[in-house]
């Protein structure tokens, strides 16, 4: 029991890792300018680390498609220079997927700040 304990403690690691390097190499190496300014929010490794679902955001989402489209073409450049930084036995095809939560957490904030001015103004017996 405590070996995959450690086990996901480790990945968790590499995950973290992962996420802090690319995010570096995206703002200081990549001259994508379709990319521009995204932030990274999360990584997920498969356990044998081949693959790695990279979660970004950006406050550009009228342009998402082309963002999208930069980050794939970008993706065997910024694997490469991630293993010049990381080293893993095997290195992980990257594999960019937007993250909507912020802007689902947003309405979502809206819409109980709205429920909430309704339930004020209605009078209460």
């Amino acid at each position: 029991m405590k070996k995959q304990a450690r086990g996901f403690q480790r990945s968790d690691r590499v995950a973290e890792q992962v996420r802090r390097d690319l995010a570096d190499l995206i703002r200081t190496e990549l001259k994508d300018p379709r990319v521009g300014m995204i932030s990274l929010t999360d990584v997920e490794l498969t356990p044998d680390y081949a693959h790695a679902k990279v979660f970004f955001t950006t406050l550009n989402a009228d342009h998402l498609d082309e963002i999208e489209r930069g980050l794939k073409r970008a993706s065997g450049f910024l694997r490469r220079e991630l293993g010049r930084r990381i080293h893993i036995h095997t290195l992980p095809e990257l594999h960019f997927i937007y993250d909507n939560s912020l802007e689902r957490g947003s309405s979502l904030s809206q819409l109980i700040d709205r429920a909430n001015a309704l339930s004020d103004q209605t009078p209460e017996e």
